[in-house]
C-alpha cells in the first residue's frame, strides 16, 4: 500500500454473502469504521448499480473486500465467486481493490451480538454489518502506522 491509498477518499468493505452484502465505511481520515445498511441482494447488476451509488455518494477510493479463505488457509468455492464479484465491481468502478482476511469475522460478530442481549431476530439482520466494520477495523490498524506516519512527518 502506497501512501496514494490514504488520500483517495474513503474506504468501502464488503461483507459478501449469498443473500446479503455488509458494508461498512471509514471515515475520511482512516481512523474509524462505520456500519451501513447492509445491502439485500437481487441480482448482480442491481447490487453492482447500487454499490457504484454507494461508491459516488459516500466517497470512497479503495474497495476492501473480504475473501472468505478456509482456517487452513485454502480458498473455496466461495473465495472464486467473490473474487469474480469484487473483478466486476472493480472493473464498473475503476477503484483499486484489496483482498482482506475475513476469517471468523462473523464469528466473531456473532459473539458481540449475543453478548449485547439482542434478540435472535436482530441478531440475524446486524451480523453482516458488523461483520463488515470488524474486518474494515482490521484492515485500518494494520494502516495505522503509515497513518501516523502520515500525519507527522519526520
Amino acid at each position: 500500500m502506497d501512501d496514494s491509498t490514504l488520500r483517495n477518499g474513503r474506504i468501502l468493505a464488503l461483507d459478501l454473502g449469498k443473500r446479503r452484502i455488509g458494508l461498512a465505511i471509514s471515515d475520511e481520515l482512516g481512523i474509524t469504521a462505520q456500519g451501513l445498511d447492509t445491502l439485500q441482494r437481487t441480482n448482480l447488476r442491481e447490487d453492482l448499480a447500487h454499490l457504484g451509488n454507494l461508491i459516488t455518494e459516500k466517497n470512497a477510493g479503495l474497495i476492501l473486500m473480504g475473501n472468505p479463505i478456509h482456517m487452513s488457509g485454502r480458498e473455496g468455492r466461495q473465495a472464486e465467486y467473490t473474487r469474480d464479484f469484487a473483478e466486476r465491481l472493480k472493473e464498473k468502478t475503476g477503484l483499486p481493490l484489496v483482498y482482506w482476511d475475513e476469517r471468523l469475522t462473523s464469528v466473531e460478530a456473532g459473539r458481540v451480538l449475543r453478548d449485547s442481549g439482542i434478540s435472535i431476530e436482530k441478531r440475524a439482520r446486524a451480523v453482516d454489518r458488523l461483520s463488515a466494520v470488524i474486518l474494515l477495523a482490521s484492515y485500518l490498524d494494520s494502516l495505522s502506522p503509515f497513518i501516523e506516519a502520515e500525519r507527522w512527518p519526520e
